[in-house]
């Protein structure tokens, strides 16, 4: 994503796009129709604890460990195998994202960092920090071509800046942007899809748009699928008009999937069945 020569709120401009809006108002109503449940009233904790538990599930499932969520449940050691370890991560960084929301708004890039650290559990040299020029990159499910180094961090310090200066876009267009830019760059030596997901939620809490986070993405993103996500990202890559504005849709019905997933648990929570 480049802002060269671009309008001084680049964000509001994709907010213009053909379907963008359309995809913000279908996204707005099924979150409204979350937050209007009477179990919201009452029961809000437990929601949001399932929506974390739900979308870590899921964006571990995009990530190569598609698990059950039951197994998730029953699941207390994610320290074994390579599955394992991807959905403790999944988990570990679903609880910090919450922690992050006052920090992300004045240094995104200290969130990013502080999320790749998370996700790694290490304290090697490559964890934590942007990747440098010739250090491999372990996301083999992201095949797109590799940005060196230097656009890397040429390309964080612009996200950030936007992120900082904040602006008129709807959350949705910022939490996609955010989103796609991860993935595109892959600034980090693994866990990039994870930390990628991760920065979408905490835009969309942060936003105001879903502040007790009981609309997960993740839930979406791994409904709809791996090869409509990736396809969606091709055409976020691309830059074009059309393909930007596919991947903030695909980035909507998401949203619209996770919060229909939390409609069904407050519809069980009423019950008596969860």
């Amino acid at each position: 994503m480049s802002t060269t020569g671009a309008t001084a709120d680049p964000l509001a401009a994709l907010g213009t796009l053909p379907g963008v809006a359309e995809a913000v108002e279908s996204m707005r109503k099924a979150v409204d129709r979350v937050y209007g449940h009477r179990v919201m009233r009452r029961r809000s904790n437990e929601l949001t604890a399932e929506a974390a538990l739900r979308g870590a599930r899921g964006s571990a499932a995009l990530s190569g460990a598609d698990w059950a969520l039951e197994e998730v449940r029953r699941r207390t050691d994610f320290s074994g195998d390579a599955e394992a370890r991807t959905m403790g991560a999944a988990l570990r960084l679903s609880a910090e994202a919450g922690q992050l929301l006052s920090i992300w708004r004045q240094s995104p890039l200290r969130v990013l960092a502080r999320l790749h650290l998370v996700a790694a559990a290490s304290n090697e040299g490559e964890v934590g920090r942007p990747r440098q020029q010739g250090e491999p990159v372990d996301e083999p499910l992201v095949e797109l071509p590799l940005p060196s180094a230097a656009e890397v961090s040429g390309r964080l310090d612009g996200l950030a800046d936007l992120i900082i200066a904040g602006g008129s876009a709807p959350a949705l267009v910022t939490a996609a942007v955010v989103h796609g830019e991860l993935l595109a760059l892959r600034p980090f030596a693994s866990h990039n899809g994870l930390v990628a997901r991760t920065a979408e939620r905490i835009v969309l809490i942060g936003s105001g748009l879903d502040p007790k986070s009981v609309c997960p993405a993740e839930v979406g993103h791994a409904e709809l699928g791996r090869a409509a996500y990736l396809g969606a990202l091709d055409g976020y890559v691309s830059g074009t008009p059309e393909g930007m504005a596919a991947w903030i849709a695909h980035c909507g019905r998401a949203v619209e999937l996770g919060a229909r997933e939390s409609t069904a648990v407050c519809e069980a929570l009423q019950r008596g069945a969860a």
